[in-house]
């Protein structure tokens, strides 16, 4: 099969950014969505010409660092998948494909479709420590932990930072991401001493790092990978007011 492909080039953060079209670009229905843009690359260095940037590593949807806005959807078409996870068959013989970064002020574009998420970095070190003991191995039984909680705060810590939540959501909020990495603290005993801090300090860098409030959209969780469920949102929630009537009194 063919498909028309127009990609999102930008020699760099401050450079004018501009779409390239290659056509009739041949492709296997089996080829992820990555395989196709080597595809790109491939005639591109061939040609003399600088080959599209992108992020990947795993190419397994693990590691979430492979990332792109396809057709208007953050990581292409699918319900709980990476870019990478997306293949060629999702498409039609002599499709137009669009393809450019997140866009979001806190993920300003490196080059082409690769964008800076070290704001990320900055709120998950904000979060600081937790208080546990270090050295041998814990009695498995010394802090028993109900399922239903083991369960949430499993799902919490799915999360894999790759920015979709922000590059879906209307006002490029990263409220999912920091509510999933303050719950699958905060839901655990070993998280209780620093958990009211830890949400403060967690949304003011958020706050910081220029992302935009939650627009209670649900466009976050829709494409989302993993599948984070707003609820961690509404629990954030509950925390940052618990932490101000607690700083107060």
């Amino acid at each position: 099969m063919k498909v028309n492909v127009r990609v999102w080039r930008q020699s760099g953060p401050d450079a004018q950014g501009a779409f390239e079209d290659f056509s009739g670009v041949d492709v296997l229905p089996d080829m992820s969505f990555l395989e196709m843009l080597d595809v790109i690359n491939v005639k591109l260095e061939a040609s003399g010409s600088e080959p599209v940037c992108f992020d990947s590593d795993c190419r397994e949807g693990i590691c979430g660092s492979c990332g792109a806005v396809v057709n208007g959807e953050a990581h292409g078409p699918g319900t709980r998948s990476t870019l990478c996870q997306v293949h060629m068959r999702s498409f039609k013989d002599g499709d137009t494909i669009t393809v450019e970064p997140f866009r979001a002020k806190a993920f300003p574009v490196i080059r082409d479709l690769m964008v800076d998420r070290s704001a990320f970095d900055k709120i998950i070190q904000a979060g600081g420590f937790i208080t546990a003991r270090t050295g041998s191995a814990p009695e498995a039984n010394a802090a028993p932990i109900g399922k239903q909680v083991a369960d949430e705060a499993f799902d919490a810590a799915t999360c894999i930072g790759c920015g979709a939540c922000v590059a879906a959501c209307p006002n490029a909020s990263a409220m999912l991401f920091v509510s999933a990495k303050v719950s699958h603290l905060g839901m655990l005993p070993q998280g209780q001493p620093q958990r009211l801090a830890r949400v403060e300090d967690m949304v003011a860098a958020m706050d910081a790092a220029g992302f935009g409030a939650c627009s209670n959209h649900g466009e976050c969780e829709a494409a989302c990978p993993k599948g984070i469920s707003l609820k961690f949102i509404a629990r954030l929630n509950q925390d940052l007011v618990q932490a101000a009537f607690t700083r107060r009194s």
